[in-house]
């Protein structure tokens, strides 16, 4: 797994709250998305989102990483920058 990748692949479901509008902005199938966010859980040892038929929500745990996930995020835009 490439964990900055799924960071990318996270921060996209959360802010789109979808995991097909995440892969039509990514340039991705649904299953990439669904395995990077997969991956990352995994990875992690815990749950980032609730997921059913029709929704998904950010658990306690997916919401803390996500506002870490951002941070570190921009600040790895900002170097590309300089």
């Amino acid at each position: 797994m490439n964990q900055l990748n799924a960071m990318k692949v996270f921060r996209k479901v959360v802010e789109l709250n979808s995991f097909s509008a995440a892969g039509r902005e990514l340039g991705i199938s649904n299953a990439a998305i669904s395995k990077n966010v997969s991956d990352l859980e995994a990875h992690l040892g815990a749950q980032l989102l609730t997921r059913t038929t029709r929704r998904i929500s950010v658990t306690e745990v997916g919401d803390a990483y996500y506002k870490r996930c951002v941070g570190i995020l921009q600040h790895l835009e900002e170097a590309d920058l300089m």
